[in-house]
């Protein structure tokens, strides 16, 4: 079981990944709305991993997470992207993201890959 945050603009999309992880017996220890918030809960929670939206107001995804592995190189962070952002999440894993997600969410894709980083050493 793990402590995960949930940074996505669109709160259909954050009660899904709660729903989701809730049934894998992970827990859900916040949720941020934009990369801003994201940078600042991150810090507040310290969460095991953090679900994030690459395209976000205020503050994209792909800047969130730079900040966040500049704190803290050993974060772990999935992106989650629409189809057809293959070169955003290219340049998030080549930033340090873990791994990512498609939307819409498969349950077991979004089991699989959250295992898979937690599970790399």
């Amino acid at each position: 079981m793990a402590r995960i945050l949930i940074v996505d603009d669109a709160k259909f999309m954050r009660m899904t990944l709660t729903a989701i992880l809730q049934n894998g017996n992970h827990e859900v220890v916040g949720e941020a709305e934009n990369g801003e918030e994201a940078v600042a809960k991150f810090h507040q929670l310290k969460p095991d991993l953090i679900t994030m939206d690459i395209t976000m107001p205020e503050k994209s995804g792909i800047e969130a997470l730079t900040e966040i592995k500049a704190h803290s190189a050993d974060a772990r962070i999935v992106m989650c992207s629409a189809m057809g952002q293959q070169k955003m999440i290219v340049e998030a894993i080549e930033r340090g993201a873990k791994d990512f997600i498609v939307k819409p969410f498969d349950e077991n894709r979004v089991l699989d890959a959250v295992e898979r980083v937690l599970n790399q050493p």
